[in-house]
């Protein structure tokens, strides 16, 4: 999932350099969104894997 994010962000940058302004805050607030669920999913399994122990 990290690896979804990286790719938009890198879509997002080079479509605002290009100047595509609305392609640009549409692939950034994808990469955001994906950004924030491996941020929850990573965290959640850290927790699960320390209550095995």
């Amino acid at each position: 999932m990290l690896r979804w994010t990286i790719t938009f962000l890198v879509i997002a940058i080079i479509a605002a350099v290009l100047g595509f302004g609305g392609i640009a805050a549409s692939a950034a607030g994808i990469a955001k969104i994906l950004f924030f669920v491996f941020l929850v999913l990573f965290i959640v399994s850290l927790l699960t894997g320390r209550a095995r122990e």
